[in-house]
């Protein structure tokens, strides 16, 4: 029969671990956020081979004694909390005091501490949970921690370590997180003896959040005024809704500086926007909230990362309406007195000339468009008769033509039949060698660091469907061509969309796959496609060519057959 005891302190503290430090990043994590705690106004990182070899932490805040050195050493040993009350009213990042012994517990462990008002500071070494020494030392004011080896004495938990890149992918998005909770601070992040990063310490939020997202998108972040509400203060920035993406890596939520991840606040931003975002897409932002302790319980996640609210519909409804106020357009200045006379006196150029050219030949196209489409007989070669023919009737609401065939009506759908026909050019290309296009500027864009490390490792598959990709510095991506039948007025969107969909498509893990590569790009380039009616006919005739004519590349039909009989039932044609 199974005998209760009490686990060694040691195999303690690597349980605790499992929870504590999943990886590299979750090391950086817990230790910037007690360099914060300790007042700190440099934070410096260094890792070497994705932080599995070295992590070291690196700050100016108030250090420790010898005594509070040895007690942080201690689980559940911590300054932030006295009481049990004190945990309504958190205000600082760490409370557990579970950090440090489990970090030592499965790492060679060295921390260097000192406080500025000693002459001398306090140096501890700890292997694997055991401490080794205790001595004096010198060194600046504040800490320095070093978790060398990582997991040497877990070689279970070692083996799911993922690649060097990717680790390191980890540990600086981390980073950038600290960096705009705390602005104020400067951050340096080295890698191998490379820096990465070093971000200076600004007054504004908005200047941390342009250093990281860089000047051009930087340039159209729309900005949060401080709204309050019950006990809440919001502020913050967004980004228009073009800039959507799928998933939601692009939102940054700070709460009383901590970085969390909530629902209520996702599902606030999205109600702000009042359906100006299509479905499954998630505007970018960035948000800061302070909020009274009480109303909010931080201690709900081993790592912090999410919290529960007290009240969160109420928050909800703040951050909505937030974001809908800095999205209202501001008025427009009155229009000069001549061009509002002569708007008044000439009625049909208030809309558009395209709109209304388009609603005149809804139905009935005129004899110029009919004559531009339709089939000369005399003229047709083998290439033209693989298409059925169909009679031109005109466009529904400027997205669907109408055609007559022999059995009835048929809808066909040019967005649907573009994908296709992009689709079977890409596969045929593959095969016969792609014909690609170099961009006259090289499109760069900004990217999320584990993205950056996926796109530049699957770069071969890219370029296999026409993409040209390099890294560019920093976390830049240089996209350099396309595939050459496609023409874009736009490269730098069309491909945003692309890698946003290839990264955090329905189907986004593992390698690339070519066909998954040429669906997307395919979908894309043909989601910009205007639906015209003096190309219906060509459009059909070049659809006929594929192989597969009868859908798009994702399944979706590119013609729909109304059947007169079906139609006449419909109407109760022939009863009576």
């Amino acid at each position: 029969m199974p005998v209760v005891r009490v686990l060694p302190d040691i195999l303690a503290s690597q349980v605790a671990a499992g929870e504590v430090v999943e990886r590299p990043a979750s090391v950086v994590k817990e230790l910037v956020e007690n360099s914060l705690d300790a007042g700190a106004r440099e934070v410096m990182v260094d890792i070497e081979k994705g932080g599995v070899n070295l992590i070291r932490v690196t700050d100016d805040g108030c250090g420790m004694a010898r005594e509070d050195a040895l007690l942080s050493l201690e689980r559940h040993a911590t300054s932030k909390l006295r009481t049990a009350a004190d945990l309504a009213s958190i205000l600082t990042l760490g409370f557990r005091g579970e950090a440090v012994p489990s970090i030592a517990s499965v790492a060679k462990f060295r921390m260097v501490t000192r406080q500025a008002d000693s002459l001398t500071g306090t140096e501890i070494i700890v292997d694997g949970g055991k401490l080794r020494d205790v001595r004096d030392a010198g060194g600046a004011p504040g800490t320095v921690i070093e978790a060398r080896n990582l997991f040497f004495n877990m070689p279970a938990r070692r083996k799911f370590m993922r690649a060097e890149s990717t680790e390191s992918a980890y540990v600086e998005q981390q980073l950038r997180l600290h960096a705009l909770a705390a602005p104020g601070v400067r951050f340096r992040f080295r890698k191998d003896d490379r820096t990465i990063f070093d971000l200076p310490g600004v007054v504004r939020t908005a200047d941390r959040v342009r250093q990281l997202l860089g000047n051009e998108l930087g340039g159209e972040l729309v900005e949060i005024p401080d709204t309050m509400g019950s006990g809440m203060q919001v502020s913050g920035f967004i980004l228009p809704a073009q800039h959507a993406r799928k998933g939601r890596r692009h939102q940054f939520v700070f709460l009383n500086g901590r970085p969390i991840e909530d629902a209520a606040i996702s599902k606030g931003l999205v109600e702000g926007f009042r359906g100006n975002l299509q479905d499954g897409l998630y505007p970018a932002a960035w948000l800061w909230m302070e909020m009274e302790p009480h109303l909010v319980d931080v201690n709900v996640h081993p790592a912090k990362k999410e919290v529960r609210f007290h009240r969160p519909h109420e928050i909800r409804d703040l951050i909505s309406q937030a974001v809908a106020d800095c999205l209202k357009p501001r008025p427009r200045s009155p229009l000069p007195q001549v061009a509002t006379q002569a708007a008044n006196d000439s009625e049909f150029i208030s809309e558009p000339e395209e709109k209304i050219v388009s609603r005149a030949t809804m139905f009935h196209p005129s004899q110029q468009e009919m004559s531009m489409v339709s089939v000369d007989d005399s003229q047709t070669d083998e290439r033209l008769s693989k298409a059925p023919q169909f009679r031109l009737v005109g466009m529904l609401q400027d997205r669907y033509v109408i055609f007559e065939s022999d059995s009835g009506l048929v809808l066909f759908d040019p967005k649907a039949a573009r994908e296709r026909i992009i689709f079977e050019q890409l596969t045929k290309g593959r095969k016969e060698g792609l014909e690609t296009q170099n961009l006259l500027v090289p499109v760069l864009i900004e990217l999320d660091p584990r993205d950056l490390d996926h796109l530049l490792r699957e770069k071969n598959a890219l370029l296999e469907a026409g993409l040209e990709v390099e890294a560019f510095g920093g976390n830049t991506l240089q996209l350099r061509s396309l595939p050459a039948f496609l023409h874009m007025d736009d490269p730098k969107i069309f491909l945003s969309e692309i890698l946003e969909d290839t990264l955090h498509g329905p189907v986004s893990a593992g390698k690339f796959t070519f066909e998954r590569l040429a669906r997307i790009i395919a979908n894309k380039a043909a989601k910009r496609v205007v639906p015209r009616i003096v190309e219906a006919q060509s459009l059909l005739e070049e659809l006929f060519e594929c192989d597969l004519p009868y859908c798009a590349a994702d399944g979706r039909p590119t013609l729909t057959e109304f059947n007169r009989k079906d139609i006449d039932r419909r109407f109760g044609v022939g009863r009576g």
